[in-house]
């Protein structure tokens, strides 16, 4: 028995004693004095080299945080419900049920909701908000960013990464309607694509918005100081004019049902293919001691496709349409190498996939998308 069994085994009536119990099993807690630790936290998810620093709270049952995780650098720090793989970093500010995989981090005085998800060294600089957000490998936000409801991916490195320049908003919200909608999700790259790392990069030039939902390319770039309506082609700049209109407001006018229900089924689409992405092969070769994280990152996924079929239903609600079935389907095995031992390093093994087998994943994964979306979309038509 370790002294981290025994000290998991005694019931820690106290702030004290669990602040205590954590610095004995190797967690650096740079002031006990400013450091919450919840009674609902799970001690032994809070792994050895783990470091708290001064305002640090730690809430929540589902929290957990990897080997080397760093919490409140620059600040005082909330996480409730969050998890943290292996030297993830959040610098300051308040994170409630999001994941954050390797080396991943948030900037000062971050914002992050429920269903978000960074991928490795996917990073925001400061006061960046998030909800419903998912940044695949290597994504870098800039500050004084809102970004919710989207999917970003592209690039190759972390010096050739997709990036959202500084002052930028996605626009998620549509005020048509009784109440207004959140049918808005944009998607930005591509999951068959961009998981395996060889898209060229896109780059959102700050001071700027998107306004959803729309659907951006691999290789786009938008100049900066421009509201993007309609999307972006693959490999296309666009700087865009606002056309300046004054007219009367109804509200309770409705937009068409088509396009937007078409995007958001693509969308949907999107986050079934990487929910089988994690299932089939992150899942299958992450090593034991980080299999949490996984499980975790499924988890939130699968709640990403449950907020964006409730907020497609009450879109369609509204215009006196019925939500179609969207359902998951088969994917059939997948067709790459998995290695039968764990893979310590995700990135390294995607870089070694040759060009053939990037293509049968691409196309495995096309195929989820299609599968998905393509039923639900007919039904509307």
């Amino acid at each position: 028995m370790t002294i981290r069994d025994i000290l998991w085994g005694v019931k820690t009536r106290t702030l004290e004693q669990r602040l205590e119990a954590l610095e004995k099993s190797g967690v650096r807690i740079i002031d006990p004095r400013q450091t919450y630790i919840g009674e609902d936290v799970p001690l032994e998810r809070v792994a050895e080299g783990v470091v708290l620093h001064p305002g640090v709270r730690l809430h929540g049952s589902k929290t957990r945080l990897g080997a080397r995780a760093e919490v409140g650098t620059e600040g005082p720090a909330t996480l409730m419900d969050t998890v943290m793989d292996e030297e993830a970093r959040v610098a300051s500010g308040y994170v409630h049920g999001a994941v954050l995989l390797k080396k991943a981090s948030l900037g000062a005085n971050a914002h992050v909701r429920a269903g978000t998800l960074l991928e490795e060294e996917a990073s925001t600089a400061h006061a960046v908000g998030l909800k419903q957000t998912l940044l695949l490998s290597f994504v870098t936000l800039g500050s004084l960013i809102n970004f919710c409801d989207c999917l970003m991916t592209g690039g190759t490195s972390r010096s050739d990464h997709a990036e959202v320049g500084s002052g930028y908003i996605h626009f998620n919200f549509t005020p048509w309607g009784k109440h207004g909608d959140k049918a808005t999700p944009s998607l930005i790259g591509s999951v068959p694509r961009g998981v395996f790392l060889r898209e060229r990069r896109i780059f959102l030039g700050g001071t700027g918005g998107l306004v959803g939902p729309a659907e951006v390319g691999f290789g786009a770039v938008a100049g900066a100081g421009q509201v993007v309506r309609h999307g972006i082609a693959e490999g296309h700049l666009v700087l865009q004019q606002t056309r300046p209109i004054d007219r009367a407001v109804e509200f309770g006018r409705l937009d068409a049902v088509m396009p937007r229900a078409e995007k958001n089924i693509r969308y949907i689409g999107h986050l079934h293919a990487l929910r089988v992405w994690y299932d089939k092969v992150r899942l299958f070769q992450c090593p034991p001691h980080r299999k949490a994280v996984f499980e975790a990152a499924l988890e939130l996924l699968d709640g990403c496709i449950e907020e964006r079929c409730k907020q497609l239903g009450r879109f369609l609600e509204e215009r006196g349409r019925v939500l179609p079935v969207i359902s998951a389907v088969d994917p059939g095995p997948c067709p790459l190498p998995l290695a039968a031992d764990a893979v310590e390093d995700h990135i390294a093994w995607v870089r070694s996939l040759t060009e053939e087998q990037v293509m049968a994943g691409s196309q495995w994964l096309e195929g989820v998308v299609e599968g998905v979306s393509r039923p639900a979309i007919s039904a509307l038509a």
